[in-house]
């Protein structure tokens, strides 16, 4: 086996508190936080007087994990656009598997998230939707229908 598990999705952010009660209010739970510097944290990401605060948030099952950065020195860059649309290259989304789509994207839109398209329907087995928050990050949201629990189909999570 080459790998054990995937640990963690790291985010680059410019506005921590912003991203962290977002994704609080999703339902991640705050892990942890830290501040790194020092020669070993230049070392292993390849810049000189790297100072970034990071936030560790899980998912409440503990096994995802999203880390939220944000760089004080030196000053982070945008990479490209903006928001992207959803065909440019790159990490396009985060998928998660909630309850109630209605209820999250409501709740999200109190913390600045916006809908990419429109809450959609995938036959009798998920409701779905793309929503943007902080910093561009695209959620994706998926509601299990009652007619699909139990099932084992999977959701395609990028």
């Amino acid at each position: 086996m080459t790998i054990r598990r995937m640990d963690h999705v790291l985010i680059f952010v410019d506005d921590l508190e912003a991203a962290k009660a977002f994704f609080s209010e999703l339902g991640m739970e705050l892990e942890g936080e830290t501040t790194v510097e020092g020669p070993w944290a230049d070392s292993v990401v390849g810049l000189k007087g790297v100072r970034s605060d990071i936030a560790m948030m899980r998912t409440p099952d503990g096994h995802g994990k999203i880390e939220l950065s944000k760089f004080h020195t030196p000053q982070a860059v945008r990479a490209g656009p903006e928001n992207p649309p959803s065909n440019a290259l790159g990490m396009r989304r985060i998928m998660f598997l909630v309850d109630d789509v209605d209820d999250v994207v409501a709740r999200l839109r109190r913390h600045g998230g916006e809908l990419v398209g429109d809450i959609a329907q995938y036959e009798d087995i998920y409701r779905l939707c793309f929503l943007r928050g902080p910093e561009g990050i695209i959620l994706g949201l998926a509601e299990e229908l009652r007619s699909n629990r139990g099932s084992t189909e999977r959701l395609d999570a990028d």
